[in-house]
């Protein structure tokens, strides 16, 4: 299948200008967009716009508040958009708008599939030394003032029918599973051969569908870190991190957002190809995180606030 990645995020923000602060203080760029609509780029130009919550221009939206209202991914070409007609026309919102398709996930939420407008990025990355395996000589690792996020990653949903969502990225899309818990959620990537997952389902016990976090790709543990603080010294609430996910082995820090969910630096997951055989688990504490911060870090000391600060 010839998805190849996030193009795109749309929200609907009840604060708009609340919104537009958070996501530039996150390490986005300001572009230019449609007028009236703030728009923002990661530097391999996937894109985030920020419109009122009202705006008669985004779609119906699958939870009450502020939210994702229009996710896009992108495709290799306008060829590749040719068996995704067919696959796609008979879903709930289906339009076909010629250079690009769109329709309702089962949980919802509007999707829409385009030619790819991503760009390569190349980035400087300072190597790590390990027990025997010492790359960096003379060199010390960086420090970094904030984030400036590659790209979008991936983005977490919590869902109605697991099964139906879950049919609709991998028979439709074409996505392949990464892990699973038993039951409760699926971690799907794009390809066979990618990072372990672009997007995660999860269905939880009286919680209804809606988005849980989008994530953003930074070059090392240093810019998460570095992330993390920046935010916190702008006042955005951390919801929980530094942390390291065991099912991906990626490190993380999760901001709360004013345009929904939450927003996340993340490094270092794991690269999958199809040898990987997905294993099945069940949903616990222990398996989302090996260890994490919950609060965050006080910017000012570096140190952990005390519970009762």
């Amino acid at each position: 299948m010839s998805i190849v990645g996030i193009e795109a995020l749309e929200f609907g923000a009840e604060d708009v200008e609340a919104g537009k602060q958070f996501v530039e203080d996150f390490g986005l760029a300001p572009v230019d967009g449609e007028a009236g609509v703030a728009t923002f780029e990661t530097l391999n130009g996937a894109r985030l716009a920020v419109r009122a919550i009202d705006d008669p221009a985004l779609p119906a939206a699958f939870e009450e508040g502020s939210t994702l209202r229009r996710m896009t991914w992108g495709v290799a070409n306008l060829e590749a958009l040719e068996p995704l007609r067919e696959r796609l026309r008979d879903q709930p919102g289906y339009v076909d708008h010629g250079d690009s398709l769109e329709c309702r996930d089962p949980n919802g939420l509007t999707v829409c599939i385009r030619p790819t407008g991503l760009k390569d990025v190349e980035l400087e990355v300072t190597p790590i030394n390990q027990w025997g395996d010492m790359q960096r000589v003379d060199q010390p690792s960086p420090v970094y003032e904030r984030a400036t996020p590659a790209g979008i990653g991936h983005a977490v949903f919590f869902v109605d029918d697991l099964e139906a969502s879950e049919r609709f990225y991998r028979e439709l899309l074409g996505f392949s599973v990464s892990d699973r818990y038993i039951d409760r959620a699926v971690f799907l990537r794009m390809q066979a051969r990618g990072g372990h997952h672009n997007i995660f389902l999860l269905k939880l016990p009286h919680r209804g569908a809606g988005l849980n976090h989008v994530a953003f790709t930074v070059r090392d543990i240093h810019e998460v870190i570095g992330g993390g603080l920046a935010m916190n010294r702008r006042q955005w609430s951390t919801f929980i991190g530094p942390g390291r996910h065991p099912i991906s082995s990626a490190y993380f820090w999760y901001v709360n957002s004013p345009l929904g969910g939450a927003f996340e630096y993340y490094t270092n997951e794991d690269y999958l190809t199809e040898a990987w055989m997905p294993r099945e688990m069940q949903h616990s504490l222990e398996s989302f995180t090996e260890w994490a911060i919950e609060g965050g870090i006080d910017a000012e000391t570096r140190r952990q606030k005390k519970a009762d600060a």
